[in-house]
């Protein structure tokens, strides 16, 4: 099952790239997108309750389907997976549109999300397919900036459609835009594949599917939802640990399993996929407690936290573009090891951040993550994709895209337990439980509420949120270390 060298000579590339990079930001850019127009959301639907699900929702199904997408990829071909990923997507894009109920939203995005699922891997493994192993990286590059972009313009489009239009063009966006990244891998993006004969593992689909939704539901609602000392939550436990065992036992069995483990004994892989676990700790840290820092501790509107923000879509990019061009001069390793030493800069900046440093230092760290993320994500992907064959290609890669879904999925779990534990604490050491709660925290974020704190109650919080902001910080650093340490045991350039 190979790709006809000779079709690829005389494909329309740049028409391919400019559909999969249209796939890719459809599916980047939801999550700004929406954030910026769920106030409008509930003001107009309700379910105040709800509100992180509608995140969450898409989280979890695009990081249950990302490797079962990946590997029907292998089996079929990338053109019909993906033109049925994207189908999936748009259906779910419509029906959030028309929701009349948060309920409805929440579904559709659990529909949008499965479509997510097969969008990212395979968009990324088509250009491994159509471009030369020289080409790749500065590919690659291009297609990373694809993040950047969308990072910048979610919260301006959303903004823009709220204020003009309605919330609900927010997600009939993606209908056009789609379709043109479907006509575009239609008409132009060709693959000669050899039939063969070649089982799915349905099974082992149906296993890790169950064990992976089962984790994301404990990372998301485990002490907020659902009780961590609850029978629900034990009982989820246990999905976990069986699916995961009835997994591991089905792919040593299957005649062609989801997930070939053999994979995982190339050096390049199992170091770039442990690595990217970490690195997506990092990132879900950086962007999700950063702005809480500049508002809440710093005293900063949420326009100059979004700039703190931003230079991490700047550095990314940039730094993506210019990773493609150094791995084929210094290799793989030290690309990314130059991109370790980047998010050791960056946290340190973080862990060294206090009120009076102001949000320039933070812009700082922020741009310094990005550069690291930047120049590791692109030479695992490329790395990746140059040490295995056709056949395994999509799955190889969507399981590093998969690794770093579930570290930022660990991330928000680990590092916002750190926070709130450490904001109880202090809260407890003062004596105040009576009078503050962890859950008052919000109102430091709410020009409104903030000023109608007493000096006391504000001092605490603010204390209390540098305290454990620090923390989650001091985790970073930590967790950049074990990054730059594993990135040591990446194999030299050239090598497997």
């Amino acid at each position: 099952m190979v790709t006809n060298l000779k079709k690829i000579k005389t494909m329309k590339r740049p028409f391919v790239l400019a559909a999969v990079m249209l796939g890719m930001f459809l599916a980047a850019i939801e999550a700004t997108i929406v954030a910026t127009a769920m106030p409008s959301i509930v003001a107009d639907l309700g379910g105040f309750s709800l509100y992180s699900w509608v995140f969450s929702a898409y989280l979890l199904t695009n990081a249950a389907t990302v490797l079962i997408f990946g590997k029907l990829s292998d089996i079929f071909g990338r053109k019909p997976i993906f033109m049925i990923g994207i189908s999936i997507f748009l259906t779910g894009s419509t029906l959030s549109g028309l929701s009349g109920s948060m309920t409805m939203l929440i579904i559709s995005r659990f529909i949008q999300g499965v479509g997510a699922g097969a969008l990212m891997p395979i968009a990324t493994t088509i250009i491994g397919d159509i471009y030369s192993k020289e080409e790749r990286a500065k590919i690659q590059g291009q297609l990373s900036s694809v993040w950047g972009i969308s990072a910048v313009t979610g919260p301006l489009l959303g903004g823009f459609f709220v204020d003009i239009l309605s919330w609900r063009y927010v997600f009939w966006m993606n209908i056009p835009l789609g379709i043109l990244a479907m006509l575009g891998i239609f008409f132009f993006f060709h693959e000669n594949m050899e039939k063969q004969k070649r089982s799915v593992d349905y099974l082992g689909s149906v296993w890790i599917a169950m064990a992976i939704t089962s984790l994301l539901f404990i990372l998301v609602e485990g002490g907020i939802g659902i009780p961590w000392k609850s029978t629900a939550m034990y009982g989820l436990i246990c999905l976990v640990v069986v699916g995961l065992l009835l997994f591991i036992n089905q792919e040593r069995r299957a005649v062609d399993p989801m997930m070939p483990f053999e994979i995982w004994r190339h050096r390049i892989i199992s170091i770039a996929n442990l690595t990217s676990l970490t690195t997506g700790m990092i990132l879900i840290g950086v962007s999700s407690y950063l702005p809480a820092f500049v508002q809440g501790v710093m005293g900063y509107s949420a326009t100059v936290a979004g700039f703190t923000l931003t230079t991490m879509s700047i550095g990314w990019p940039i730094a993506a573009m210019a990773g493609g061009r150094l791995l084929l001069v210094i290799g793989y390793r030290a690309t990314s090891f130059i991109g370790g030493a980047s998010l050791i800069i960056g946290a340190l900046l973080f862990f060294l951040l206090s009120p009076d440093k102001g949000p320039v230092w933070a812009a700082a760290g922020s741009f310094f993550v990005g550069i690291g993320m930047g120049l590791t994500n692109t030479s695992f992907i490329v790395g990746i994709q140059n040490a295995v064959g056709w056949e395994t290609r999509g799955i190889a890669t969507a399981a590093n895209m998969f690794m770093r879904s579930i570290g930022s999925a660990l991330g928000a779990a680990l590092l916002g337990g750190l926070l709130n534990s450490r904001i109880q604490a202090f809260i407890q050491n003062e004596e105040l439980e009576n009078k503050v709660s962890v859950d008052m925290t919000n109102s430091l974020l709410d020009p409104q509420q903030n000023a109608s704190l007493s000096q006391e109650v504000k001092f605490v919080l603010q204390e209390g949120l540098t305290s454990g902001l620090h923390l989650v910080y001091t985790g970073l650093l930590v967790l950049a270390g074990i990054s730059c340490f594993l990135i040591y045991f990446l194999p030299k350039k050239g090598q497997e």
